[in-house]
Order: structure tokens, then C-alpha cells, then sequence
């Protein structure tokens, strides 16, 4: 068989699109990673802990209220809102734009400063305060610590999740429960 300099070139040719195959999934896999975000990172606010100071940081943040991710190591439903739904920039967006959000570990033995400026770990704060037994739970709470809204278990997705902030963010948990409003939107075909 002959090797002409056009065999020569396909040869090349070939070998170089089987090289850069990887690599092309390499960057097809960080796109599509950059469409999904750490929510350590981009949804939850760094905190110290001290939620009485960060009702003053909402109030001069302006936000809407101090959203708390209840959340434990082995829960699978909690590892499911952080892969499908807190790790999504429309997501996070919205959540930072009107609340200050934090994770506390129901098991956890680290101290905080509650909304009364008294110190408990997370474990009491969680179990003994807000009695949060199974996870995970998003508890919202007001400008004054008080709570206003609760969500236990995972949602069925961002859209979900995002008329949950929307509930809170638009005070329609001062005129009907979440499960009401829920029905009310996907009777009315909304998107969240």
C-alpha cells in the first residue's frame, strides 16, 4: 500500500482529532460544570455563626429575611438539594439577592450565637430550639429573628425551591400556607 502525502494528511488529521477528543469533553464537562455551582460557595453567606449580628448584616444588606439550611452529612435528600438545586445560578441569584443563607449542621458540636445572643452548638440550636428532627429543613426567618417560614424535606426541584423564595420574598406566607400557594401556581401554569 502506498502512502501518499493526502493519506498522509488524513492520517494526521485523524490522529489529531483522537487526541483532542478528551479534551473537547474536557471542555464540554467544565461548561456544563460552570452551569452548576458549589453551593458552599455561591448559595450559602460565610458566617461565623453569630446570627444575632447577622440580622444587622440583613437589615444592612437589605434583604428580605435569613434563610437556615438544616442539614446533615449522610441525609440523601440534603445531598440532593445541594446537586440539583442550590447549585444552580438562577438559584443562588435569587437566594443571595434577598436573603442571607446559612447551613448548620444538626449534629453539629460547633457554637454559635443564636438570634437572642445566647451560645449553643448547632446540634442544640437545631434539635433542642428549632426541633429539627428530620432534614433537610429551610427555615426562614425575619429581621428579628423570629421564624416565619419552614420547609422540611428536599423539593421536587429549583422550580420549587424557587416559589419558596418567592413565597417569602413577596409576603404570601402572611396570607396562605406554602402547600396552598404551591397549588396555586402550577394550577396557574407558573414558573419559578
Amino acid at each position: 500500500m502506498r502512502f501518499t502525502f493526502k493519506k498522509y494528511v488524513n492520517f494526521i488529521a485523524a490522529l489529531l482529532i483522537i487526541v483532542a477528543m478528551p479534551t473537547m469533553a474536557a471542555v464540554d464537562k467544565k461548561v456544563d460544570n460552570e452551569a452548576d455551582n458549589d453551593p458552599y460557595k455561591y448559595f450559602f453567606n460565610e458566617t461565623w455563626g453569630e446570627f444575632n449580628e447577622e440580622l444587622e448584616n440583613a437589615k444592612s444588606q437589605n434583604k428580605k429575611a435569613i434563610l437556615i439550611f438544616f442539614e446533615l452529612d449522610e441525609c440523601p435528600f440534603c445531598h440532593f438539594m445541594k446537586e440539583n438545586v442550590l447549585n444552580k445560578p438562577v438559584v443562588q441569584t435569587y437566594f443571595r439577592q434577598h436573603f442571607l443563607n446559612f447551613s448548620v449542621d444538626i449534629e453539629g458540636d460547633v457554637e454559635i450565637i443564636d438570634f437572642d445572643g445566647k451560645t449553643m452548638t448547632q446540634k442544640m440550636f437545631s434539635t433542642k430550639i428549632h426541633r429539627v428532627r428530620a432534614t433537610p429543613v429551610f427555615a426562614v426567618f425575619d429581621l428579628e429573628g423570629n421564624r416565619i417560614a419552614r420547609f422540611t424535606g428536599r423539593t421536587s426541584g429549583v422550580e420549587e425551591f424557587m416559589w419558596f423564595g418567592q413565597y417569602i420574598v413577596d409576603k404570601i406566607y402572611t396570607e396562605m400556607s406554602f402547600t396552598k400557594y404551591k397549588r396555586q401556581m402550577k394550577a396557574a401554569g407558573q414558573r419559578g
